[in-house]
């Protein structure tokens, strides 16, 4: 059930993942003013973001994968590609995207002009969508 909703959370977190990314992109490039919109869709794909954290932690700690993990040990884990990506490729970078999408929502807040606030939005949010896209289990997620 709770991988059920991870897999399905995380069509929502890459819908506005990529529109943050094309609103930033395009704020960028008319020069506009970053408006309140601006920052809301800078902000909701942030909360969308850490949501999925938290669902996917709870779903990697309740998962037989986590099982397997403590029955064969690190070392076996390494070995095999498969349960690498699950049990360590997966979960870290997801982790260090989700770092990225806050670190880059923290810092447009502190930049004085509306470029260098979609210019911030842009740079962050655009690495943490290649990341979460690079370590998706697209094998797994298209065979539910």
């Amino acid at each position: 059930m709770i991988k059920m909703i991870h897999s399905y959370w995380a069509y929502i977190v890459l819908i506005v993942l990529i529109f943050a990314v094309i609103n930033a992109f395009m704020g960028l490039n008319s020069k506009r003013e970053f408006k309140a919109k601006d920052l809301r869709i800078s902000l909701f794909t942030l909360i969308a973001s850490h949501i999925q954290l938290i669902i996917g932690l709870v779903a990697y700690y309740t998962s037989s994968f986590y099982d397997t993990l403590r029955a064969a040990g690190m070392g076996e884990v390494m070995k095999n590609s498969d349960l690498r990506k699950i049990l360590v490729e997966h979960p870290l970078v997801g982790i260090i995207a989700i770092t990225l999408i806050t670190i880059g929502f923290s810092k447009h807040k502190k930049k004085n002009t509306d470029t260098a606030k979609f210019k911030t939005i842009a740079v962050f949010y655009t690495i943490a969508l290649l990341l979460i896209l690079s370590r998706i289990p697209w094998s797994q997620w298209f065979s539910n």
